[in-house]
């Protein structure tokens, strides 16, 4: 389409002009120390409910944000207008700002120059896609879920940016980075069945794969039947065991650990779980959504946390580090959870060979109850099932539960390889299928 009038959008800022951006920053900074960062987005949604597209938008959006520091006070200020103007305009307002903040007792300065490995963070295909391509997947779930006489809605979006961080010091991080998503809902009457994914490449989104996926679940929990609550041995898909895990990601902090508030204090290169359990960060995996740097500019390195149960490094913040006289250790943003030994080739087979339990596709809005011990909250969605000699015999009504995943992952009785795994309060990650003998429903809801 063209909008008479409208002026063309600017291509992508490239490393060559991020260094450029830099240069002039630094040059009009008199602060003692100046950090430039970048994130320049171009990027679509399409929507779709009730079976029929809703939008399909794009959207274009840049941002330099200088930070300074005269001592320990800092000052930050943000410009979308990357003219050399814009840009001394912004290093005053964010100079002016320092000088009347208080000093920061944990301010450290930018890095210094940093080697960083290349990873695989944009993908051709992606680059190229645009609202036509996106409305051919959305048009190919709702055709889906049409001839099934159920109601679909969901998005399909792709972009790409360019992210930078630069500092005076000598620190210049670089690279772009695409991402595609694909996430549907489908209703049959008081039933629904939920996928999602996310990728590098838009190809690799198996949107009709994942629609039927929706589709049987939501075909499969009709006219669901109401279990007490109480403690039942479950199967979690890998959308509800990267659910659980995003919380023990969270949890591994070094500060939190050195204050004794952490769920793991005492606990380090000791075993809190399953034996055969192990998790790392996989920044350079091509079905992961790892980045070659941090926020901060440090490098994301490939990584073990847990190996084999045992708890074998926290994330330590640049400023903890340095008190502990150690290297800092980013946090985890490409989390692979393996289990050793024997696995069930797929779900199917894994619940092929469960005698009873209850199949839970995914968990929704989980919530802290105790952070000493990690206890959780929060409810099933999107297809909970009751699965009797191996089979799924009934879609059942949706469960609260209270459980810690610290005490539920001590032992896992069977498994898959992992998988893909996306939700909507989670990054992705690569985890597996499991069967746990044991899971606290505390209450049921009336859906």
């Amino acid at each position: 389409m063209t909008v008479i009038g409208a002026k063309p959008w600017p291509k992508m800022t490239t490393r060559e002009e991020f260094q450029f951006i830099t240069e002039l920053v630094l040059k009009c900074s008199t602060a003692d120390h100046t950090q430039v960062t970048l994130h320049d987005q171009d990027g679509g949604t399409t929507r779709f409910a009730n079976n029929q597209v809703i939008q399909n938008v794009n959207t274009r959006r840049g941002g330099v944000t200088v930070t300074v520091a005269f001592g320990a006070r800092q000052g930050t200020a943000t410009t979308t207008d990357f003219t050399a103007g814009s840009l001394r305009e912004t290093v005053k307002r964010a100079e002016a700002i320092a000088r009347v903040s208080p000093e920061d007792p944990e301010y450290l300065p930018p890095v210094g120059p940093q080697a960083f490995v290349v990873c695989p963070t944009s993908r051709s295909e992606t680059l190229k896609a645009g609202p036509a391509l996106r409305l051919e997947y959305a048009n190919e779930a709702i055709g889906q879920c049409r001839m099934e006489n159920m109601s679909a809605a969901g998005i399909v979006s792709s972009s790409r940016a360019a992210v930078g961080v630069a500092a005076g010091s000598g620190l210049l991080a670089f690279e772009e980075r695409t991402e595609a998503r694909f996430s549907i809902t489908v209703q049959a009457g008081d039933a629904t069945g939920w996928a999602s994914a996310a990728h590098r490449s838009i190809d690799r989104l198996k949107v009709q794969e994942r629609t039927l996926s929706a589709i049987h679940k939501a075909t499969l929990g009709a006219e669901p039947q109401e279990l007490p609550p109480g403690r039942y041995r479950v199967i979690l898909e890998p959308a509800a065991v990267a659910g659980l895990w995003s919380w023990i990601i969270w949890m591994l902090d070094a500060k939190s650990y050195l204050k004794g508030t952490s769920p793991f204090a005492g606990k380090l290169k000791k075993r809190i779980l399953d034996k055969r359990l192990s998790l790392e960060n996989c920044p350079g995996h091509a079905d992961l959504l790892g980045v070659g740097f941090t926020a901060e500019g440090l490098p994301s390195t490939a990584s073990q946390w847990i190996h084999q149960g045992v708890l074998q490094q926290l994330a330590y913040d640049r400023f903890t580090a340095q008190a502990q006289q150690i290297t800092p250790i980013p946090t985890i943003e490409a989390p692979r959870l393996s289990i050793e030994g024997s696995s069930a080739s797929s779900l199917a087979q894994l619940i092929k060979s469960t005698d009873r339990a209850i199949l839970v596709t995914n968990f929704w809005y989980l919530r802290t109850v105790n952070p000493t011990d990690l206890t959780l909250t929060g409810m099933t969605r999107d297809g909970t099932f009751l699965v009797e000699k191996g089979e799924i015999v009934s879609g059942v009504k949706n469960f609260r539960f209270h459980e810690s995943p610290l005490r539920a992952f001590q032992h896992v009785e069977s498994w898959t390889a992992p998988m893909e795994a996306v939700t909507s309060e989670t990054g992705k990650m690569l985890v597996p299928a499991v069967v746990l003998p044991e899971f606290l429903f505390s209450s049921v809801t009336r859906f």
